[in-house]
């Protein structure tokens, strides 16, 4: 508990936006292939989620921030993304489905951003105890990612939508649970994104991000596909993915004595060549389930501490006016771009070359990211 913070209403979206990410992306290629759909019509079908991420969340941050209104931009958007959705239960086919997702995840990828920057607003000078907030959001995530896994023994996985359009719901009730907060950094010196944007360690940062998501493409898009091919169950698959969120909780609750003990540049430099072990480890040893879980672990550096550096970094480099636009910027280009050229290269590879060779580009991409940072980034 955060003493004068609404920590449990703050808490309350991050409980459910990430349960329904643990309902959704785990589970999403299988009913995708349940449906009928190939591999690169996966990839694709998953690519548009992450594209919308380009241009949504900096559209959106941008009016957020020059209108002062970002509470109101947020519970739009959760509403229309809720609507968005719903539509699915009315389309049939490929081309029907992309435009459904295109336009669901416009709105759905604009609103985490900018809650955020809410976030951070309402905790002030308290900024370095985000992850206690966050934690709810990886805790929904593996309650999900579990309940679902075990629900899908008995229950087909074509059903998957209408548990993902009741958790999109209670997003939509959480926003109203909250209050504007405008925070004090709009009374700073403004100073121009393109300004920014032409710092060395601004644009190694963005990069690195980039590479980071991009190299997690195969993961969120095949990983559920290629633990099934190789048999595991739909329960054992769902486990999986909770352990890798619950070391996300466990590395969130330790952040503020990490960045103490160890500093933001060597916390992001160890996550990003985690990074490349954990893909490997997944490249080479699917059969074997004791080096799999393992592998899981990793995911509390490769996302938990990455993400809350990442985020730390974004927040001390962009202020003021700038703050809702370096979210949305932080969220196009890693989430985004580099989450659709992941998406994109991974069916494009798995279905031509295989899964053990699109799992080494994916390490050899989070090594990229880290020889980027050990040259740019600084404490």
């Amino acid at each position: 508990m955060i003493k004068n913070i609404p920590y449990w209403r703050l808490s309350s979206f991050y409980w459910f936006y990430f349960a329904t990410l643990g309902a959704f992306i785990p589970y999403w290629g299988l009913y995708l292939s349940d449906a009928g759909y190939d591999p690169v019509q996966i990839g694709q079908l998953i690519a548009v989620i992450m594209s919308t991420k380009i241009v949504a969340p900096y559209i959106w941050g941008w009016i957020a921030d020059h209108r002062g209104n970002r509470l109101t931009i947020i519970r739009i958007g959760a509403i229309l993304s809720l609507l968005g959705f719903s539509s699915i239960f009315l389309v049939n086919g490929f081309w029907a489905l992309f435009l459904v997702l295109m336009v669901f995840s416009f709105f759905w990828n604009a609103i985490l951003p900018q809650y955020e920057a809410l976030t951070f607003n309402h905790l002030g000078k308290k900024a370095d105890q985000y992850s206690w907030i966050r934690i709810w959001g990886s805790l929904g995530f593996v309650v999900a990612v579990t309940i679902m896994g075990w629900v899908l023994m008995s229950m087909p996985v074509s059903q998957l939508p209408i548990v993902v359009t009741m958790l999109l719901a209670g997003i939509a009730v959480s926003t109203f649970l909250v209050s504007e907060h405008n925070g004090n950094e709009y009374h700073e010196a403004h100073t121009s994104i393109v300004q920014i944007l032409k710092r060395p360690e601004v644009i190694a940062l963005l990069t690195a991000c980039l590479l980071v998501q991009a190299s997690h493409g195969p993961y969120y898009t095949f990983y559920s596909i290629y633990a099934e091919e190789h048999g595991y169950e739909k329960s054992w698959i769902g486990l999986l993915w909770a352990i890798g969120v619950l070391s996300e909780v466990v590395a969130f609750a330790l952040m503020p004595w990490l960045v103490k003990r160890f500093g933001f540049r060597n916390l992001l430099l160890a996550s990003l060549f985690s990074g490349s072990l954990r893909w490997l480890m997944i490249a080479f040893f699917i059969d074997n389930a004791l080096l799999i879980t393992f592998a899981q672990i990793f995911h509390a550096s490769t996302f938990g501490i990455y993400h809350a550096v990442a985020i730390a970094y974004i927040h001390r480099f962009f202020k003021g006016n700038n703050q809702g636009k370096g979210q949305a910027l932080y969220s196009s280009v890693s989430f985004g771009v580099g989450g659709a050229i992941g998406s994109l290269y991974g069916g494009y590879l798995w279905e031509s070359q295989g899964s053990t060779l699109t799992f080494i580009l994916a390490a050899v991409l989070s090594f990229a990211a880290f020889a980027i940072s050990w040259k740019y980034t600084r404490n």
